[in-house]
């Protein structure tokens, strides 16, 4: 799978993992020039508490477009370490 947006990709793996339908990157698979944190914090009653990324490709910012869970709760384990994305970040085959 790939992440793209702004003609950029911004993560490219075989091992993603699909939870409500988001497609969470491993963290090793990200371009991470592309990539500045966010003071963005929100709750996920069954995940834990996501942090953001700003994703910066092509000259432009796309305000926390990729969330990840620095720390899971016991049922999203599989997704500790993982990126996933939205706002207009399209997630393709790759």
């Amino acid at each position: 799978m790939r992440a793209i947006w702004n003609g950029c990709v911004l993560a490219e793996s075989d091992e993603t993992v699909v939870v409500e339908g988001n497609h969470y990157f491993p963290a090793a698979s990200l371009r991470r020039e592309a990539f500045k944190p966010s003071d963005t914090q929100t709750v996920c009653g069954w995940k834990g508490t996501a942090s953001y990324y700003t994703v910066v490709a092509g000259g432009q910012e796309n305000e926390d477009a990729a969330w990840y869970y620095p720390e899971t709760k016991e049922a999203a384990s599989n997704i500790m370490g993982h990126v996933a994305f939205w706002k207009g970040v399209e997630v393709v085959e790759s």
